[in-house]
């Protein structure tokens, strides 16, 4: 009986071209993804073509049709699987019921931590989002705004009702402040630099909330 070779599977059949996505290393495929993410970060979703990506992970453009099947789908990829890590250390701030001021200062810290983990999604994420959400494929980007906005904004008006943050506070212009302010940190920021995603984390909460929170008043 004819041996089978290593193009070939257990039953002595060719796997199909579907199949050996599935099994290609999990490795290769997320260095080809963070490649991915560098190149539409750096040019643009629509100045990137297959044939950019794949000249910048050294293979043929064909030989990337292997691991993906568009560079939709690459993008579709990198972006949820940055907002789902966003969403778990989001999710586990939320579960833990803290303070506003608590609940914020752990929203800040794990904003930077994703953006330390992702920073070219990131940075995709803020030029692309807009005009990508009005494709079905990437309707989640829309649902995950929403419910982001839901999230700072009621840890803000929570504060507001607790009298740990001003009563005066503009919560909607505040949250549209302090959202900006951190996500765009992905246009400078580099992994591995002198400061790590805590303590800018820290840095930037100092600033924010001597800003926000009430100040003792002087005895009399």
């Amino acid at each position: 009986m004819r041996r089978a070779t290593d193009a070939q599977d257990h039953n002595g059949t060719v796997p199909t071209k579907k199949q050996s996505q599935v099994t290609a290393a999990p490795t290769r495929r997320r260095e080809l993804l963070d490649t991915a993410a560098e190149v539409f970060a750096e040019q643009g979703y629509n100045a990137t073509t297959v044939r950019k990506i794949a000249d910048h992970a050294g293979m043929l453009a064909g030989s990337l049709y292997y691991h993906f099947d568009s560079k939709e789908s690459m993008l579709e990829e990198i972006l949820r699987t940055f907002l789902d890590e966003l969403w778990d250390g989001y999710d586990t701030v939320l579960a833990a019921e803290l303070g506003p001021r608590e609940t914020l200062r752990a929203l800040v810290t794990e904003s930077f931590r994703e953006i330390d983990r992702h920073r070219a999604a990131v940075a995709i994420y803020q030029k692309e989002s807009r005009h990508l959400a009005a494709q079905q494929r990437f309707a989640f980007l829309t649902e995950s705004q929403r419910k982001f906005e839901k999230t700072w904004l009621s840890t803000l008006e929570r504060g507001v009702a607790a009298e740990v943050f001003r009563a005066d506070l503009d919560v909607r212009l505040t949250y549209r402040f302090v959202r900006d302010t951190v996500w765009v940190a992905a246009s400078w920021y580099r992994p591995g630099g002198q400061h790590s995603p805590e303590e800018i984390a820290r840095q930037y909460l100092s600033m924010v909330l001597d800003g926000i929170a009430i100040r003792p008043q002087p005895l009399t």
